[in-house]
C-alpha cells in the first residue's frame, strides 16, 4: 500500500477540522481499506473516526430511534432499544456480512458508501429515516442518488440517523453466497403514513416500489404481492442473476417480509 498520513481525533470538532482540510474520513473501513489495497482509492490522509464518542450510541427521542454514525452493526443488532422498537432493523444488522464485518462496520460508513447491494439503505428508505450531518439534515428519500452516490457534500460528516418507529416492519434478503451482500433485499414497513417498500441489490441503487406499496396499502397480506407486476427493465443482470430472476426475487422477498411483519 502507498504512503499516507493517519489521524485519530478524539472529538467531532477535531475530526471536522481535519476532514474539511482535505482528509478522508474513515469509519469501519470495510470498503475503503479494500479499495485502497487495490489502489482504487489513494487518500493522502486518513481521519479515523473510531475514537469520536459523540458519534456512537443509540437513544430513543420521542417516537424516533436515533443511532450514531459510528455505531457498529453488531451493536445495532444487540441494542435493547432497537430490538424493542424496530426489531426488523436489529435483524437486518445481524445479517450483514459475517461476524468480523459486523464487529467493525458502522451504520454511517455503510450509509455514506451507498453500495447498491447494501442492506441499511433499504431500511432508511422504508422507514423514512433522517440523516443528520455536521451541517444539516437530509431525508432518506433525498439522500441516495445512485450507485455509490449520495447528497453529502465534500467534507460533510454523517453524525446520526433517526428512524421513526413503525407499526410493524421486516426485512427479507436473498444473499449472494460469497459476499453475503443482498442479491435482492426488501424492507417492508407499515408506518403512520402508510406502507413503504424499499428494494436493495436489484438495481443500481436502492429504490421504493410504488406498485407493491399500493397493493399492500389496500391489504397488508402476503398473497397480494402475487398480483403486482415487477418491471425488470432497469434491474441488474450479471453473473449472479438475470434481471428477470431478480424481478421474481423482489416478489418472493416482499412476500417473506410481509409474512415476518405479521408474525
Amino acid at each position: 500500500m502507498y504512503a499516507f498520513t493517519y489521524e485519530r481525533p478524539n472529538s467531532l470538532a477535531d475530526a471536522q477540522k481535519l476532514v474539511q482540510a482535505g482528509g478522508q474520513a474513515l469509519a469501519g473501513g470495510q470498503t475503503m481499506l479494500a479499495s485502497m489495497k487495490q489502489r482504487l482509492m489513494q487518500p493522502e490522509q486518513l481521519i479515523d473516526l473510531s475514537r469520536v464518542a459523540e458519534l456512537v450510541g443509540v437513544r430513543k427521542d420521542g417516537e424516533q430511534i436515533v443511532i450514531g454514525a459510528m455505531t457498529k452493526h453488531c451493536d445495532v443488532e444487540n441494542n435493547a432499544l432497537v430490538k424493542q422498537h424496530i426489531p426488523a432493523l436489529a435483524a437486518l444488522a445481524g445479517g450483514i456480512g459475517d461476524r468480523q464485518v459486523r464487529a467493525m462496520g458502522t451504520m454511517g460508513g455503510s450509509v455514506a458508501n451507498n453500495d447498491p447491494s447494501a442492506c441499511y439503505p433499504s431500511a432508511l428508505m422504508a422507514l423514512d429515516a433522517t440523516i443528520y450531518t455536521d451541517a444539516r439534515t437530509i431525508s432518506a428519500q433525498d439522500f441516495f442518488l445512485g450507485m455509490y452516490a449520495t447528497a453529502l457534500y465534500a467534507g460533510e460528516l454523517i453524525t446520526a440517523v433517526s428512524f421513526p418507529i413503525p407499526k410493524r416492519a421486516a426485512y427479507a434478503k436473498f444473499k449472494q453466497g460469497a459476499s453475503r451482500y443482498a442479491m435482492v433485499g426488501v424492507f417492508v414497513a407499515e408506518t403512520a403514513q402508510g406502507v413503504r417498500v424499499a428494494v436493495t441489490g436489484a438495481s443500481t441503487g436502492v429504490f421504493r416500489h410504488a406498485g407493491l406499496e399500493a397493493a399492500l396499502n389496500k391489504r397488508f397480506a402476503p398473497e397480494v404481492v402475487a398480483e403486482v407486476a415487477i418491471d425488470d427493465a432497469e434491474l441488474n443482470s450479471d453473473i449472479h442473476a438475470s434481471a428477470s430472476y431478480r424481478a421474481q426475487l423482489i416478489k418472493v422477498q416482499t412476500r417473506l417480509a410481509v409474512q415476518m411483519a405479521l408474525a
